[in-house]
């Protein structure tokens, strides 16, 4: 059963391993996939996670061992899959603008293929033919996600092939014979309405009538997790039920079984990261209090990048009374994670918790600035157990080359 890290655990983490530190619980994974499995046990469905939300290779082995499959963007990601144990056909691999060289590598592993681009289609039906099955990226023109930068199935996305341009799709498969196995759309990520899901498979059973013997539909992800206190995760339940009852009456007049595939990757992996920094400041100035921590942007971009909110506590001084602070990080740079954000009181010293810091935290991260990466650690079983030291001094010179 699940149960969350303490405040006293996060700060033995803390002490032991050093700050800043991700920590991962590995049954709050565990916990969100049941509630996909669960909700969607009306009709066959797959999950393949989609791991470039988190691919820290211990973080795969678990996932997998949950029974989930594998979605990969780049042929190091399908690499890192077939390392940490996915089998190649549990690996969807869906690169965007790549060289149909790194296609090919796709092929050589062995994984499934799923192409958005009607140049690299065409490329592939000329040498394949139907002696290997694709999957084919629809870009639906569904304008959905918290922020445009993260949606991805509107008219101007570069993702997907746009459902205006069946025609050709049909002469390439027509003219090459290709093997089109099944149809994938994603139309963005943080979405709160589940009725852009059922618009969207509606869409996907438009395109699926030009094509026989499909074997699956896949609808992506960009299922909601709540970040602030007052939101709610996506419906999934709900969703399960209407995505069941209309797949089993598309089945009637396709005549054929349909999966449905999903990607999940914010919702598996998101809630399971704590992110721990130290007070290294507190700053007043004429205008606001800043506490200055040992970390920046170049740790956890999402605020920066998509002016996302993360939940902050104050672990060392849980009960103080409450203040309000602008937190900043060491970048030379404008670097706010929040501003005017109510702590308990934030001393020099203390120990901060970013929440929800699981997915697109370590994973975005760089040495901007010549910083460090931090370390990695998994809580299973009562106990931390680090998964990737932090970077020292020597890793930033690893791969230059200079003379002495």
């Amino acid at each position: 059963m699940y149960h969350a890290i303490s405040n006293e655990q996060l700060t033995e983490a803390a002490n032991e391993f050093g700050t800043p530190l991700y920590v991962y619980h590995a049954e709050k994974i565990r916990q969100q996939y049941s509630k996909l499995t669960d909700a969607f046990k009306d009709h066959p469905t797959r999950f393949f996670y989609a791991c470039k939300a988190l691919s820290n290779i211990n973080i795969l082995k678990y996932i997998k061992s949950l029974g989930a499959l594998l979605d990969c963007v780049s042929i190091y990601e399908v690499r890192l899959g077939l390392l940490a144990g996915f089998a190649p056909s549990d690996i969807l691999f869906t690169p965007n603008c790549v060289d149909f060289n790194e296609i090919l590598d796709g092929v050589a592993a062995g994984v499934r293929i799923n192409i958005d681009n009607i140049s690299l289609l065409e490329q592939f039906g000329n040498k394949f033919g139907n002696s290997y099955p694709v999957c084919i990226r629809i870009n639906p023109h569904i304008v959905a996600g918290g922020n445009y930068k993260i949606s991805t199935g509107h008219i101007d996305s570069k993702f997907g092939i746009s459902i205006h341009q069946m025609r050709h799709i049909e002469r390439i498969v027509k003219t090459t014979g290709l093997h089109v196995q099944g149809l994938h759309m994603h139309t963005g990520s943080e979405i709160k309405d589940i009725d852009v899901f059922l618009q969207g498979l509606d869409v996907m059973f438009g395109v699926a009538a030009h094509f026989s013997g499909l074997d699956f539909i896949d609808l992506g992800s960009g299922f909601k997790v709540p970040y602030k206190e007052d939101e709610k995760e996506t419906d999934v339940v709900t969703l399960g039920k209407k995505v069941a009852a209309a797949v089993q009456e598309f089945e009637k007049e396709y005549n054929r079984p349909i999966e449905i595939w999903f990607e999940p990757g914010k919702f598996l992996v998101s809630e399971c990261g704590s992110f721990i920094v130290k007070a290294n400041v507190i700053k007043q100035t004429t205008a606001t209090v800043f506490v200055g921590i040992n970390s920046g942007f170049n740790h956890l971009i999402r605020p920066m990048f998509y002016d996302a909110y993360h939940r902050i506590t104050n672990i060392s001084n849980p009960e103080g009374p409450q203040r309000i602070y602008t937190v900043v990080g060491n970048i030379c740079e404008t670097d706010t994670f929040a501003w005017d954000r109510v702590l308990n009181e934030v001393r020099e010293g203390d120990f901060l918790v970013f929440h929800n810091a699981g997915a697109y935290g370590f994973e975005m991260s760089s040495n901007f600035n010549s910083r460090l990466k931090p370390a990695e650690v998994m809580f299973a079983d009562n106990g931390f157990r680090l998964i990737r030291k932090a970077d020292v001094f020597e890793d930033l010179l690893k791969n230059q080359i200079w003379e002495k």
